[in-house]
C-alpha cells in the first residue's frame, strides 16, 4: 500500500518539503526519514567531474531534484507523473488543490490559479512554470507559439526554481544566489597552514570564525559552532606505525576524540589531555566516494602566501581545482610518496566502482584524492 503525498507549490521557494537552496547533505538526511513515501532514490553525476557537476535525486515517479554543482544547493524542482498513483499525489496551491488523482492539472486551471503570462508552449511565471511534455523540454520553452485554444491541454510537470524577478530560465549550471535557508551555513571555509581555518557564514554579514590548531579549545568550539552531531573517541591508532618517534608507538594509548560536524562538512581531532584542536579534516562530499553524504560538502579554500610585497591579496586553491594543480601549489616538486586507502575495508556490505584513494602528505597538510584526482579531504595538523 502506497502512502499519499499531498505537497503544495510555493513559487521561487519549493514544492512540500522540498526548499530551493538547501543542500544536497540536508535533503538526503530528510529522504531517509520519508522512506515510506520514497523508498527508492537514485543519485545521478558526472563520475569523472562529480565535484563540479550537477546532481540529480530521481525520486520515483513524481520528483527530479536538480543540484547545483559547486555549492550542492537545491536548483530546480520538477513535480512529474502527477497522474501517477503509486503514490497518488496532491498538488496544492494556497490551500487549494489544483490537481489530484480526481482532478487532473489542465491549461485553464492554471491560466484560472495563475493569472496571465507570456505566450510559449509552457505556461511561465516568476519561480514557476508547467510544461506539457514528458521527458523533453519542448522547443517553444525558448519561445514557440502557444496554443490558448487548448485548454484541456494536460500539465505533465511542474517545475520550481529561485525566482529573482527576470521571468527567465535558470541555467541548470548556475549556482543557486544566497536565500533565508543557507543561513548558518559555512559560505567559505579559508585554510591556512600551520594556524586553523577562517569560517564565513551565510548570510555575509556574520563575523568569520578563527579555529586554531593548537590554541582553540573544545568548549571555543561548542560556544562558537553550537552542539556537534556525533563525538567520536579516536581508537583507529594504525597510522602510528609510521611515527618517526618509537616511543610514540610504544605509548599508543590515545584519549583523543572528535567532534563531527557533518552538518559543516568538518571533524575535529581535539587532544584529550588539554582539550585543545590538533587537528582539522574539511570534507568535499564528492558522489561516487566512500564517505559521499556522510559529510556536508565543506566549500574549503586553501590559502598560500602574497606573490611578492606590492600585492597582498594571497593566491588560493579551492576544493573543485584537481589534485595536480593543489600538490604543484603546496610544494612546485613532484608530489610526495602516497600512501592506499581503502575506506570500504571494514564495510561488508558497500560495493563502489572506484573505492580506493590515496594519501598525499605536506607540510602542515594531507590530501585524500580519489582516481580521479578529485580531492575529497583535506586534513590540517
Amino acid at each position: 500500500m502506497f502512502s499519499s503525498l499531498d505537497v503544495d507549490i510555493r513559487p521561487g521557494d519549493g514544492i512540500g518539503m522540498f526548499e530551493i537552496g538547501s543542500s544536497l547533505w540536508s535533503v538526503i538526511d530528510l529522504l531517509r526519514s520519508l522512506q515510506h513515501l520514497f523508498p527508492q532514490v537514485e543519485v545521478k553525476f558526472d563520475p569523472d567531474t562529480s565535484s563540479t557537476t550537477p546532481i540529480i535525486l530521481h525520486l520515483r515517479p513524481h520528483f527530479d531534484l536538480l543540484f547545483s554543482g559547486y555549492h550542492q544547493r537545491l536548483h530546480t524542482i520538477c513535480l512529474r507523473k502527477l497522474r501517477d498513483p503509486h503514490p497518488p499525489v496532491t498538488l496544492r496551491y494556497k490551500d487549494t488543490a489544483i490537481s489530484s488523482t480526481e482532478e487532473h492539472l489542465v491549461r485553464v486551471r492554471v491560466n484560472r490559479t495563475f493569472g496571465p503570462t507570456y505566450p510559449g508552449d509552457e505556461l511561465k511565471y516568476p519561480g514557476v512554470w508547467f510544461s506539457f511534455e514528458d521527458d523533453v523540454i519542448s522547443e517553444g520553452f525558448k519561445g514557440g507559439v502557444s496554443h490558448p485554444e487548448d485548454r484541456a491541454q494536460e500539465v505533465k510537470r511542474v517545475f520550481v526554481t529561485q525566482n529573482d524577478g527576470d521571468n527567465e530560465q535558470h541555467d541548470a549550471l548556475d549556482e543557486v544566489a544566497v536565500c533565508p535557508i543557507m543561513h548558518g551555513d559555512v559560505a567559505r571555509a579559508v585554510i591556512k597552514v600551520h594556524d586553523g581555518i577562517l569560517l564565513h557564514f551565510y548570510p555575509s554579514t556574520a563575523a568569520p570564525l578563527h579555529i586554531r590548531i593548537g590554541t582553540t579549545t573544545a568548549q571555543d568550539l561548542n560556544i562558537d559552532l553550537g552542539p556537534q552531531l556525533r563525538v567520536h573517541y579516536k581508537e583507529d591508532e594504525r597510522m602510528m606505525i609510521h611515527s618517526p618517534n618509537p616511543q610514540a608507538i610504544a605509548d599508543d594509548q590515545s584519549t583523543d576524540y572528535f567532534y563531527n560536524y557533518f552538518q559543516h562538512g568538518i571533524d575535529f581531532l581535539i587532544c584529550g589531555e588539554t582539550s585543545v584542536v590538533r587537528k582539522i579534516i574539511l570534507h568535499t562530499n564528492v558522489p561516487g566516494s566512500p564517505l559521499f553524504q556522510r559529510y556536508k560538502r565543506c566549500p574549503w579554500e586553501l590559502e598560500g602566501k602574497p606573490e611578492d610585497d606590492e600585492d597582498d591579496t594571497p593566491p588560493t586553491m579551492h576544493f573543485y581545482d584537481k589534485f595536480e594543480t593543489i600538490s604543484h601549489f603546496l610544494s612546485p616538486r613532484d608530489p610526495p610518496p602516497s600512501m592506499l586507502l581503502d575506506r570500504t575495508d571494514e564495510e561488508d556490505g558497500i560495493t563502489l566502482p572506484s573505492s580506493t584513494t590515496r594519501l598525499y602528505g605536506y607540510d602542515g597538510v594531507i590530501l585524500e584524492v580519489t582516481e580521479a584526482s578529485q580531492v575529497v579531504a583535506v586534513i590540517l595538523f
